[in-house]
C-alpha cells in the first residue's frame, strides 16, 4: 500500500514537472518570439516613420492647393470639380519635386547608418529640422494664395532681387496677416499638425550592430532613386527635369497653372536658371528680320519737333476702372467707373480700343512703356541682360538736347527703378528723399499721389525745354489707403482699391490744373497708362486678356491728338508712337510699333503669361508655349475666352505663329548678344 502512494506521489510530481517544463518552454519561445519581434519593429519603424511624416507633408501641400483655389476662385470661372481633380493629380508631381528637394536632409539624417545617432535628442533634433523647413514651405504657399492676386503666377526665385531694395514689407506682411487672419490661424494648424502628427522611430539601446548596419544601409540605398526620380519629376533616362512650364500640360488656361504648382517647386526650378534660351525657329537671321524686326529706322523728310513729353505711368490702373473706356461692360452703358477726371480728359486725348500690358508687376511695365521691351520669362530688369546697353525715351531724346528725369515718391532705389532709368537716360531721378517731408508720406509706400503729382509738376516748372520726365505714382497700390481727410469722400466700394483710382483721378485732376498754369503745358505730349491691372470684379477682367488691359492715352493740349482707333495697342508701342510722332530722325530699338503709321490690321500685342506667350492680332489671340500652338480665340467677340477655335480653320493662325517665333527669337538673341541699341 504503501508504494502504491510513492508509486501515484511519483507519477503526480513527473506530470507537474512535465507540465511546468512545457509551459517554460512556452514562455522561453514567446519571449524569444517577442524579442524578435520587438527588433524587427525597432527596425522597420525607422521606414514606417519616414513614409508616415513624409505623407504628412504631401497632405498640407493639398490642403494648400484647396485652399489657394478657394481664396482665388474668382479667377477660375470656368473650373469644374473633374478639371480640378486632373490638376491636383499632376501637381502631385510637382509637390513630389518640391516635398524631396525639401526634405532630402532630413531622410538622409533620419536613414543615415550610424547606430550612435539612435538616440532621443538625436531625434529630437531633426525633429525640429523637419518642422521648420517644411513650415516655411507651407507658409509661401499660403503667402503666395494671397500674392497670386497682384502677380498672377507663383513667386519665382527672382522674387528675392524685386524686393531687395524695400525697407517696408514687414509693415506689408502684416497687414496681411491681420486681413487674411484665417490663413495665419491655419498656419498655427499646419504647425499644430505636423508636431502632434510627427513619427519619431524607436530607439533601440543596444542594437546589433550586424543587423542595423545591414538594414539600415539597404533601407538608405533603396530610398536614394526615389527621391532622385522624385526630384526629376519621373523615371527613366529620357525623362528631363520637370519645369514650371510642365505645368501646363494639366491646364486649360496658363492662369491655371498657379493651381498646379506649388511656391516651393516654382522657387527651386528658377534658382541661377538662365532667363533667356534662344530658339531656332528660323535658321538664318535674314529671314527671321524679313517676318520681324525691331529696329525702327526713321521716316524721310519728316522734321523733328522739339515738344516736351510726360510720361505718367499710375500704379495698378487698370483699364476696368474707366467708364469712358468701357461703355460696352454693363447693359445700357449703365457702367460709369471710378475716374471722371480721366474720362473728361479721354474725350480730348487719343485712345485704342483694345490696349494691353505687356506684364503683371511693376517692374515689367518700365523697360514695357519707357524701352518697348516685353516681358518674357522673367522681369527683363532682373536678369543679367538689364546690364546691356539699351534704348528709351530718354536716352534717345537726349541725344536732341532734351533734359531728361524719373519721378517716382518711394524711397530711392525702390523697385530697382532708379537704377534702371539712369540704364535708359534718366540720370536725375527725383524720390522720397528728394521730397523730403515724410508728413505726406503713406506709411507703407511712398508720398501721397496728390502732393507728389504737384510737386512733379513744379519740378518741371524749373527744367530746360525741351524736357521728357516720367513719374511712377503709388497710392492705387496695396495695402489700399487713402489720406484721411478723403475717408469720407472716397468710402469702401466693391473693391478696396476702387477708393485709391478715385483718390488718384482726383490727383491727376489737381495735377493737370496745376500744369495749364504752367510755361511748359501748351508744348507738351501727355502719355497716360498703367503699369499693370489690378483687382477686378467683372468676368472679362478676369480672363487671360483682361488681365493685361490697362489704358494708354496720348494728350496734347491743342487737340492735335484725338480720337478713339479701332484696334490693338500695348505698352511697347508707347516710345516707337512718342519718338514717331515727335519726328525722331534717328534709327533704334523697340519690339513695338508707330501707333500713328502702323495700320490697324497690323498692330499686334505680346505677353508671357504663366510660361504661355499670347499674341493678339486682328481679331485674334492666339497662346503659344514655346514648341507649339495650344489655343487661338477670337477675343474680341469671345470676351469670356470660352471657346478655343485650335484645329478649325483660322486662316490668319499660321501667320501669327511665324509673327510670334521671329518677335521671341529676336527677342532672345538681342538679350543674349547685347543687340538691344543700334550701333
Amino acid at each position: 500500500m504503501g508504494n502504491y502512494y510513492c508509486i501515484h506521489l511519483f507519477a503526480i510530481k513527473c506530470t507537474y514537472t512535465i507540465r511546468f517544463s512545457k509551459s517554460l518552454c512556452i514562455f522561453a519561445l514567446q519571449n524569444k518570439i517577442y524579442m524578435v519581434m520587438n527588433r524587427f519593429k525597432t527596425l522597420f519603424s525607422t521606414p514606417i516613420a519616414l513614409v508616415v511624416n513624409i505623407l504628412l507633408v504631401y497632405i498640407s501641400f493639398m490642403v494648400c492647393r484647396l485652399v489657394f483655389v478657394w481664396e482665388n476662385l474668382s479667377y477660375f470661372t470656368d473650373l469644374s470639380f473633374a478639371h480640378l481633380w486632373e490638376m491636383s493629380r499632376g501637381g502631385l508631381v510637382f509637390d513630389t519635386s518640391a516635398i524631396m528637394y525639401l526634405n532630402v536632409l532630413w531622410v538622409v539624417l533620419l536613414l543615415f547608418p550610424l547606430h550612435y545617432k539612435e538616440n532621443p535628442v538625436y531625434e529630437r533634433v531633426i525633429k525640429w529640422i523637419y518642422l521648420v523647413v517644411n513650415l516655411i514651405a507651407i507658409g509661401a504657399n499660403l503667402v503666395d494664395t494671397v500674392y497670386f492676386q497682384f502677380s498672377g503666377r507663383r513667386t519665382t526665385a527672382s522674387v528675392f532681387s524685386q524686393f531687395a531694395n524695400e525697407d517696408n514689407l514687414a509693415g506689408i506682411f502684416g497687414i496681411e496677416i491681420v486681413r487674411h487672419w484665417y490663413l495665419a490661424l491655419l498656419f498655427v494648424a499646419f504647425g499644430f499638425f505636423l508636431w502632434k502628427c510627427y513619427r519619431t522611430p524607436r530607439v533601440e539601446p543596444r542594437p546589433r550592430l550586424l543587423t542595423y548596419y545591414i538594414f539600415n544601409t539597404v533601407l538608405m540605398l533603396a530610398v536614394t532613386p526615389f527621391i532622385i526620380f522624385g526630384m526629376r519629376g519621373g523615371i527613366g533616362r529620357d525623362v528631363r527635369p520637370i519645369t514650371i512650364s510642365n505645368a501646363n500640360q494639366y491646364v486649360n488656361r496658363p492662369a491655371e497653372t498657379a493651381i498646379v504648382l506649388n511656391t516651393p517647386f516654382s522657387i527651386f526650378r528658377t534658382f541661377g536658371k538662365k532667363p533667356f534660351t534662344e530658339p531656332h525657329y528660323y535658321a538664318d537671321e535674314a529671314t527671321m528680320e524679313a517676318v520681324f524686326t525691331p529696329v525702327h529706322q526713321p521716316a524721310d523728310s519728316v522734321a523733328f519737333r522739339p515738344k516736351n513729353v510726360v510720361v505718367l505711368v499710375v500704379e495698378s490702373f487698370g483699364k476696368e476702372y474707366i467708364g469712358a473706356l468701357n461703355t460696352q461692360l454693363e447693359a445700357d452703358g449703365a457702367y460709369k467707373g471710378y475716374t471722371p477726371f480721366l474720362d473728361s480728359l479721354i474725350q480730348r486725348s487719343l485712345t485704342w480700343e483694345y490696349t494691353f500690358a505687356n506684364g503683371q508687376q511693376s517692374i515689367d511695365g518700365l523697360p514695357s512703356i519707357l524701352s518697348g521691351i516685353p516681358r518674357f520669362i522673367e522681369p527683363f530688369f532682373l536678369t543679367p541682360a538689364s546690364l546691356n546697353k539699351l534704348s528709351g525715351i530718354g536716352s534717345e531724346l537726349k541725344k536732341k538736347g532734351y533734359y531728361t528725369a524719373f519721378f517716382h515718391g518711394a524711397r530711392n532705389g525702390s523697385m530697382g527703378f532708379q537704377a534702371y532709368a539712369r540704364s535708359v537716360g534718366y540720370p536725375d531721378y527725383f524720390g522720397r528723399e528728394d521730397y523730403n517731408n515724410d508728413d505726406h508720406f503713406d506709411g507703407n509706400w511712398a508720398i501721397w499721389d496728390e502732393e507728389f503729382m504737384q510737386y512733379f509738376a513744379d519740378k518741371m516748372s524749373e527744367f530746360p525745354q525741351p524736357f521728357t520726365t516720367g513719374i511712377f505714382t503709388a497710392s492705387s497700390h496695396h495695402p489700399y489707403v487713402i489720406p484721411e481727410r478723403y475717408k469720407d469722400i472716397y468710402p469702401e466700394e466693391n473693391l478696396p482699391i476702387h477708393k485709391c483710382v478715385r483718390y488718384t483721378d482726383n490727383a491727376l485732376r489737381l495735377f493737370f490744373e496745376k500744369a495749364a498754369t504752367q510755361p511748359w503745358y501748351d508744348n507738351t505730349l501727355f502719355v497716360i497708362t498703367a503699369d499693370h491691372t489690378n483687382q477686378s470684379d467683372h468676368p472679362e477682367y478676369l480672363t487671360d486678356a483682361g488681365r493685361y488691359g490697362v489704358p494708354i492715352i496720348f494728350f496734347t493740349p491743342d487737340g492735335e491728338l484725338q480720337g478713339h482707333v479701332e484696334s490693338i495697342a500695348q505698352q511697347i508701342d508707347i516710345m516707337p508712337t512718342v519718338l514717331g510722332y515727335l519726328g525722331y530722325d534717328q534709327p533704334f530699338v523697340a519690339f513695338g510699333c508707330n501707333l500713328l503709321e502702323t495700320p490697324a490690321e497690323d498692330t499686334y500685342a505680346v505677353n508671357h503669361n504663366n510660361g504661355i506667350y499670347q499674341y493678339f492680332k486682328g481679331d485674334y489671340m492666339l497662346q503659344f508655349d514655346g514648341e507649339k500652338t495650344i489655343a487661338i480665340y477670337a477675343f474680341k467677340t469671345d470676351r469670356l475666352l470660352k471657346d478655343n477655335l485650335l484645329g478649325t480653320d483660322i486662316p490668319m493662325q499660321a501667320t501669327m505663329e511665324q509673327e510670334l517665333k521671329a518677335i521671341i527669337q529676336q527677342y532672345m538673341v538681342r538679350m543674349n548678344a547685347d543687340r538691344m541699341t543700334v550701333e
